[in-house]
């Protein structure tokens, strides 16, 4: 297994992963391969779940807190990150060891031309990680999900046109019908719910129908809110980077939550896993509570 990495190893700071008997995770397919260790400088075990699904989540955060410029051709993640090699090359590895791949339809209409795959990603080392995929046993490309209420989805985006990728669509009952009439019929439909969104159910199904247990939610910020309201993020990374967005009354920029207001004694709170950094930006996993 060949892995070129982003040019150079990230530094580890903190890890509680680390000190852990690698063989024996590599062997059960829930610890990484030693290639990717040595770039990663560290384990990526995937914990068990009581659930049996692992959902986690992916976001770059500027200095200032926000995840968009939320300007036309500059709303994703790249943007914000300043285009790091290194936060590419972590989401490729974030995919590669996903089922599926979750956003909202926003990001959908927003990135029509994006496909949530390692390889679009990072195209650098497709080989590496679709080596992984083989090696934990999963299809050679994550489902494509997306969630929508309305079922309002751009339907010439680029997911939709790949032959190599399945596309899901997870939405309410009224979601469905309007889904229905857009001609997608390659695209699996999901129905999660009468009005709103049952997300629960939602992962409930996807693992069902198509064997999924690893979930990687990519947002954005309100679909995210709902992940976190719903308690189904098990854990977080978060890519901290040093760009600056700001924000004013004519130009609001979104946080990494958005639609959801916590109160003051919910203890709700990221437990921290690990620390890296490259450069200027520092590479953050978290554990949910």
């Amino acid at each position: 297994m060949i892995v070129h990495g982003p040019g150079s190893p990230f530094e580890l700071f903190v890890d509680s992963d680390a000190g852990g008997d690698h063989e024996e995770s590599i062997d059960g397919g829930r610890g990484l391969p030693a290639p990717f260790r040595d770039v990663y400088r560290g384990d990526w075990v995937l914990p068990e779940t009581a659930s049996g699904i692992y959902c986690y989540s992916n976001f770059v955060m500027s200095h200032d807190g926000r995840v968009s410029f939320a300007v036309p051709g500059h709303e994703g993640g790249g943007d914000v990150s300043g285009f790091n090699a290194h936060d590419q090359w972590l989401m490729g590895l974030l995919r590669a060891r996903a089922d599926a791949v979750i956003v909202g339809a926003n990001t959908l209409r927003t990135e029509s031309e994006h496909l949530w795959t390692s390889e679009f990603i990072y195209p650098a080392d497709a080989e590496g990680f679709a080596a992984l995929r083989r090696h934990e046993g999963r299809a050679a490309a994550p489902l494509q999900v997306f969630v929508t209420r309305t079922g309002d989805v751009s339907s010439d985006a680029a997911a939709f046109q790949q032959d190599d990728l399945n596309a899901v669509i997870v939405t309410t009952e009224s979601g469905a019908r309007q889904v229905q009439t857009m001609g997608l019929a390659s695209v699996e439909v999901i129905i999660a719910g009468s009005h709103e969104v049952d997300l629960a159910l939602g992962l409930s199904e996807l693992n069902r129908r198509f064997g999924v247990t690893t979930v990687l939610c990519e947002g954005g910020p309100r679909v995210y809110g709902a992940f976190v309201a719903a308690r189904l993020i098990d854990e977080a990374f978060v890519t901290l980077s040093p760009v600056m967005v700001g924000a004013d009354s004519d130009n609001p920029r979104p946080g990494l939550i958005e639609g959801l207001a916590l109160p003051p004694d919910s203890g709700r709170r990221a437990n921290l896993i690990s620390v890296r950094r490259a450069a200027n930006h520092l590479f953050v996993r978290s554990a949910y509570s």
